[in-house]
């Protein structure tokens, strides 16, 4: 279950406070995360340091700590102390450590500090050593004695207090969702068109970031312009519309399974047969794929990101779109837990091959992208901020190198990121969600 939040000036005085029935809660909890192929990777890391080139941090700063290898090496020295008979017996021959108070203080501040949990290290690894689970699993075990960056455990704990990531209201929510309706009503110039609520038996539940009630609405906006376009048959929740799970990030799983459960609940109670994800990278990942080991339960209906149902609408000729109406030089950022860990790759790239004239992609691209480094939780984190910023730059040199106007991507977690680096480096560029544009290029039929 989540923990309580630690005040922002007290993750070093919680360090200093560690008991030895601490230690023993960290050791337990990260040895019960670790299966026998993850036991087993532990060992098979060779130093070759293929993985450095892969790591944003790494080639932003140039500091050997931001190499994926030294952050694995971080864990794994604790487990060949506690869980190899070498360990325990030549400890330094074996590169073995206790974990001491002075270790577990590097840990918050690589594991949490210097990962977006991206996974493309483990693309470069020549053992095939899955370092993101390892990473996480370690997190997990800090997370088990409260030793979370505050920001990122404030993050969760408003979620399972409240129902969504920004404590929006129940009230704030269906405020927000009539007046989008209205606003939507007026430019189509159509009175029957309908942004749904708790409507049973409608076949989609779509779920939202709830940074786009907030801030971003023309996000919500362009997707029921998109469904109202297709006819689709759809619905909102009016209490369960929190697409996010940041229990990913902190590595609690009991919280991440109740923020996920409420999803799946909320389609089961309105008799759905499809729940449908917002543009949110992390919130696929946990949905679509970490959800039913946290749930322990098997996926009762179809789970699917908005991106394979509007290229999906798009190749069924349900909704048409018009490319010349978004003529500037557009580029695609591919969010790490929607492309590399999710495997949405190429729906997000049909949509854009409909919806603007002229694409140009980022090298390298897909699976082999770089982070923009947002993830992670790296954007809850307030005291690693400027190392967000500075491993951002990576992606910034690939932005400019394309020479875009515009910067699509499919995650707000990503936008957020992406808006940062665009301030910090002066960037002419518009940042946009796919399903934004694809509204701007739809063609809407008079119905009759």
């Amino acid at each position: 279950m989540s923990i309580s939040v630690i005040p922002a000036d007290a993750i070093e005085e919680k360090i200093q406070k560690l008991t030895e029935k601490d230690v023993k809660r960290i050791l337990t909890v990260f040895r019960e995360k670790l299966d026998a192929n993850a036991a087993c990777s532990l060992y098979s890391c060779v130093h070759c340091g293929l993985c450095a080139d892969s790591c944003h941090y790494y080639l932003a700063a140039g500091e050997p700590e931001a190499m994926p290898a030294a952050k694995l090496d971080l864990v794994n020295r604790v487990f060949k102390k506690y869980h190899s008979l070498i360990g325990r017996k030549l400890p330094q021959l074996a590169g073995a450590n206790p974990l001491t108070r002075e270790l577990v203080r590097n840990w918050v501040d690589s594991l949490f500090g210097r990962c977006t949990l991206c996974g493309r290290c483990s693309l470069s690894c020549t053992m095939g050593i899955n370092i993101f689970s390892l990473i996480r699993a370690a997190r997990s075990a800090l997370a088990a004695v409260g030793l979370v960056p505050p920001g990122l455990q404030s993050t969760v704990d408003t979620a399972i207090r409240s129902g969504n990531n920004m404590g929006i209201s129940k009230e704030n929510w269906l405020e927000t969702v009539a007046w989008l309706e209205e606003e939507l009503q007026n430019e189509l110039r159509d009175p029957r068109l309908r942004l749904p609520v708790d409507r049973k038996g409608a076949k989609i539940l779509y779920a939202i970031n709830p940074r786009e009630a907030m801030f971003f609405p023309l996000s919500i906006s362009a997707v029921g312009k998109i469904f109202h376009a297709a006819a689709e048959d759809w619905t909102f929740s009016s209490a369960n519309f929190d697409v996010t799970n940041y229990g990913l990030y902190n590595g609690d799983d009991e919280a991440a399974g109740i923020m996920s459960g409420r999803l799946l609940r909320a389609a089961e109670e309105l008799d759905c047969r499809e729940l449908v994800l917002a543009e949110c990278g992390h919130g696929f990942n946990s949905n679509r794929w970490e959800a039913p080991e946290w749930l322990r339960r098997k996926q009762s209906l179809r789970v699917r990101s908005i991106l394979e149902v509007v290229a999906e609408h798009i190749q069924n000729g349900r909704i048409k779109l018009d490319a010349s109406r978004n003529a500037k030089l557009h580029t695609l950022h591919d969010p790490c837990n929607l492309v590399r860990l999710g495997g949405i790759i190429e729906e997000q790239r049909y949509i854009l091959k409909h919806a603007v004239g002229d694409f140009v992609e980022m090298h390298p691209n897909r699976e082999k992208n770089y982070c923009c480094g947002g993830g992670g939780g790296q954007l809850a984190m307030t005291n690693f901020a400027r190392r967000r910023i500075e491993a951002g730059k990576i992606k910034t040199d690939q932005i400019l190198a394309t020479g875009a106007e515009v910067v699509a991507t499919p995650c707000h977690n990503c936008i957020d990121q992406l808006m940062d680096l665009k301030k910090h480096y002066k960037l002419a560029i518009e940042i946009r969600t796919v399903c934004e544009i694809a509204a701007d290029a739809l063609i809407i039929e008079a119905k009759s």
